[in-house]
């Protein structure tokens, strides 16, 4: 239909930027459901393969979701069980520090003279003064509680997102082939067997790279709690947890993660000869999974060119943050599936 009437034609512009600003501002909106929705389908197609394997080894699909959930719980238990030793003992420590050293101290003013004897320049009453005059200041109270408030709310936006992910997953996991089905009802019949073909395939290789992310994970945890365990670092199990998450995250999150490790040795075991050992392991490490494990483990899970991997990461890290990460690869891969089967075949029959 065309339109003549210039006003018409004007109205109906304004009209659809309007609506797309509507759509827009109900995306943003909506960002936290959908990075919920999108994180619980990534991990329900990444357990799929394992529920998949035990439904051919005779075991029924109810019980192959418990048993895999069980799993993914119990890594979540055994990180909060490493954590609470150190917690507790900390606590503990600052609590004692506090009752028997601290307070003593800054009441019979030995702390303020030690303070000045060693930072001379520095003039300790005066800095204490204004700490004071901040702290008394009614807008710099109400302000230290809005952060201390806003701190708290980030941690258990954090936790009920989680929980949500959680459930959600679990509700993707128990019905994704009754929603694949209803995906691909929705395709014409004469290109429904080429979508069903793509979609598996596209399906198989998220499951494949999340099995394989996790596979480096795993490795990376067993060794450096052999490693922490034989060189006699303290809180060894927390520090190898924190080397399997941080190698969970593609590109950055195995080096990240042994910088962490290597300040925990530090701060743990003190300045010493332990610290050395434990940096030029991770140093040594990084390189065999970069030129060793990764290529051949990622090779068999999607196969994708190294410097496609690179920018993916990055984009999405960019974008959506660890999530976009996490699944930058596999999109990467689900469009390399997509040129090579459906564009590529398009273009040669031109």
């Amino acid at each position: 239909m065309k339109i003549h009437n210039p006003f018409r034609l004007g109205l109906l512009a304004g009209l659809g930027v309007l609506v797309a600003l509507l759509i827009g501002s109900a995306v943003g909106d909506l960002s936290s459901i959908l990075t919920y929705l999108g994180a619980a389908i990534f991990l329900a197609l990444g357990l799929d393969p394992l529920v998949t394997w035990l439904e051919k080894h005779h075991v029924k699909r109810p019980l192959a979701i418990l048993i895999t959930l069980v799993g993914v719980l119990g890594i979540f238990a055994g990180l909060v069980f490493a954590l609470i030793p150190v917690i507790s003992e900390q606590v503990a420590t600052l609590t004692r520090f506090i009752t028997y050293i601290l307070i003593p101290r800054i009441q019979d003013n030995s702390l303020i003279s030690d303070i000045s004897t060693a930072l001379p320049w520095l003039q300790v009453e005066t800095v204490l003064d204004q700490a004071g005059d901040f702290i008394v200041d009614p807008t710099n109270i109400s302000s230290i509680g809005g952060g201390v408030l806003q701190a708290g709310i980030t941690v258990a936006t954090g936790l009920f997102g989680g929980v949500i992910i959680l459930i959600l997953m679990v509700y993707f996991i128990a019905s994704l082939g009754s929603l694949k089905r209803g995906l691909y009802q929705l395709v014409p019949a004469s290109k429904r067997h080429g979508f069903i073909s793509l979609a598996e395939q596209i399906s198989q290789s998220v499951g494949r790279y999340v099995m394989g992310q996790v596979t480096l994970a795993l490795v990376n945890g067993v060794l450096s709690f052999i490693v922490l365990s034989v060189i006699g670092i303290k809180y060894a199990a927390l520090l190898a947890f924190v080397a399997f998450l941080g190698s969970l995250i593609p590109l950055v999150g195995t080096i990240s993660a042994s910088v962490l490790i290597v300040l925990g040795t530090l701060l743990f075991n003190g300045a010493g000869w332990e610290v050395l050992v434990v940096a030029v392991y991770y140093v040594v490490y990084m390189q065999v999974e970069a030129y060793l494990l990764s290529p051949r483990i990622m090779a068999r899970a999607v196969k994708v060119p190294g410097v496609v991997v690179v920018i993916a990461a990055l984009t999405g890290g960019t974008l959506l943050g660890i999530l976009g990460a996490l699944i930058a690869i596999p999109v990467a891969a689900a469009i390399q599936l997509i040129l090579k089967e459906v564009v590529v075949p398009r273009q040669n029959a031109l």
